[in-house]
């Protein structure tokens, strides 16, 4: 996939606001591969929303959304399954992670669908987020910050055009957000994706090609 294209894109609960200030909702937005973006928002916007509109978990929205010129509505299930296996990356807001299973549990359910990284990656990159004696705790256990860092390590367990990383670092320290920022564009970097942060205040401190305005 080499781009994403949102055309007159509006979620529905939004249609009646005549005066609404946007720079992605009602317009024209394409998403390149091998780019990074920032989408800035205010709570309650749609900045969620926008990426479940563009994983394919929701349709309450108007305009259309397009992957390389095709209309993701008339996609079907097992198109979305190969799309969200070998295109897509989601690292969602609220994690989505099992909290009855260990961090490396989390990670590894992830890696064994994809077969994507080695371990030995997988453990280096623990490591590096400074959650390497946290592997075996069950993510229940967890601070949200380490949870957070997880659900990188996970979305990262795949191959992919465009990672969308939703409020990734909002509970991490300077230290620890550049971090990931340092994995998530090299791992980027690798594989030619497109990259699409988003951030309702903190955002990682990376030199982003376009920032829009939700």
């Amino acid at each position: 996939m080499k781009e994403i294209t949102l055309k007159h894109t509006l979620p529905k609960v939004f249609a009646q606001v005549a005066d609404l200030q946007s720079e992605v909702w009602r317009h024209e937005v394409t998403f390149e591969k091998d780019r990074l973006y920032l989408v800035e928002a205010n709570s309650g916007t749609g900045k969620s929303s926008l990426c479940s509109y563009i994983f394919g978990y929701r349709k309450d929205y108007e305009g259309q959304i397009l992957f390389d010129g095709n209309d993701i509505a008339r996609f079907s299930t097992s198109k979305w399954v190969r799309i969200r296996q070998t295109s897509l990356s989601l690292l969602w807001q609220e994690l989505r992670l099992f909290p009855e299973l260990t961090a490396m549990e989390n990670v590894i359910i992830k890696n064994k669908l994809t077969n994507h990284q080695s371990q030995q990656q997988i453990e280096t990159w623990f490591d590096q987020l400074g959650i390497a004696d946290r592997m075996n705790a069950k993510i229940g256990r967890m601070s949200f910050g380490q949870q957070q860092r997880v659900a990188l390590i996970r979305a990262l367990c795949q191959p992919f055009d465009f990672i969308f990383v939703d409020e990734p670092i909002s509970h991490l320290d300077d230290t620890n957000s550049r971090i990931v920022g340092e994995l998530l564009m090299s791992e980027a970097h690798r594989q030619g994706a497109g990259v699409i942060v988003t951030s309702i205040g903190k955002h990682i401190e990376l030199n982003y090609d376009k920032v829009l305005k939700l």
